[in-house]
């Protein structure tokens, strides 16, 4: 490439990088809103109005920055930006709307989904490392807290991905099955039999319950459970800093959404309505957003709603047991599915048996 190519690249990836952080920021404070919303309704109250998120973020970024004098200050005031960062971060390798990622095949060829896992523990590393750096018991309990729900949930998530990759694998070849490219192009649902279709439910189930941990939301919250430790992670954070942590928060919300999203909804409603062009790309960017706030309902507002706080053994044992083996035994019948159809080829089973 010349010149002329590598500057316009850079160009496209900054303004790119920074229309997409914009989106991801906004959009995560509307559904936070949005959230707040229904769920004060679900439960006989007004609640905030929806745009309170953005409200209060304006109002931690003026308001002043407190720094604890037991705090380790350059780690205190450094671990919010590396959250939001690495949250950000994570937006530019995920498909939005119809729309490939920004960094599709960039920088990490087509492993993006491995990279994505690796990404997600970086803003719930970085509440760690802030909540030690404060120096308040408070915030060391709830980083405590926080690296168990980490160790819980962490080996359940890596079972779906195992699991979704290995039945890509066999259908795509030698193709990189950990792209979220090859993901979305070739959706579970169309390639696998009524008991892989079982199991591809069952994983679906376990990532929805999964998101909440990463979330760090009820009834998952007990790293920053205000009635037992007062916050604890955030406890000590005020100003830009814990506005930083509020925006994270908002955007790994988006994240974990648009990953659902990815890898079990990758469809556009435009193929269906005939339509090409900016009208097709309009209708699966609308189409889009209303999958994902449906995905942050189930995922998040429901089981919020719901559901009571656990205590910090109650979520490693829910994680590390029930949903451990739900996810495999979704593994298992997607691998019980894969040989059922080798072994039998169904389409001409069901036409010689005049079922067809």
């Amino acid at each position: 490439m010349d010149f002329m190519e590598v500057t316009q690249i850079i160009i496209t990836v900054i303004v790119g990088a920074a229309g997409i952080s914009f989106v991801g920021m906004f959009f995560g404070l509307l559904f936070k809103g949005v959230d707040r919303k229904l769920a004060a309704h679900m439960q006989g109250r007004i609640g905030p109005p929806v745009r309170q998120p953005f409200l209060d973020v304006r109002k931690l970024f003026v308001k002043e920055n407190i720094i604890p004098d037991n705090a380790i200050e350059w780690v205190f005031n450094l671990t919010p930006i590396v959250g939001l960062v690495a949250a950000l971060t994570i937006l530019l390798y995920l498909p939005f709307g119809g729309f490939p990622a920004l960094f599709d095949g960039l920088l990490v060829a087509k492993g993006d989904l491995l990279l994505i896992l690796y990404l997600l523990i970086v803003p719930s590393l970085a509440l760690v490392i802030g909540g030690f750096a404060s120096g308040s018991p408070y915030a060391t309990v709830g980083a405590q807290r926080e690296m168990a729900t980490m160790i819980a949930y962490e080996f359940p998530l890596a079972i779906i991905i195992i699991s979704i990759a290995w039945r890509l694998s066999i259908e795509q070849g030698s193709q990189y099955v950990f792209a979220l490219s090859t993901l979305t192009s070739v959706p579970l649902w169309g390639i696998v039999g009524p008991v892989g279709f079982l199991g591809v439910l069952i994983l679906l189930f376990t990532l929805v319950i999964v998101t909440p941990a990463e979330l760090s939301k009820i009834p998952f919250d007990s790293p920053e459970a205000e009635t037992e430790i007062a916050d604890g992670l955030l406890v000590e954070y005020s100003g830009r800093n814990l506005a930083m942590f509020y925006l994270t928060d908002g955007v790994k919300t988006v994240v974990m959404g648009t990953l659902i999203v990815a890898l079990f909804f990758p469809y556009n409603l435009s193929p269906f309505l005939g339509l090409t062009g900016y009208a097709a790309n309009g209708v699966d960017v609308i189409f889009f957003f209303v999958k994902l706030f449906l995905v942050i309902l189930f995922s998040v507002t429901l089981i919020r709603v719901a559901l009571a706080r656990l205590k910090i053994d109650q979520i490693v044992y829910t994680y590390w047991v029930p949903l451990t083996l739900l996810g495999l035994v979704g593994l298992i019948c997607i691998m019980w599915d894969q040989t059922i159809m080798t072994q039998f080829d169904l389409p001409t089973m069901v036409e010689l048996l005049g079922l067809g």
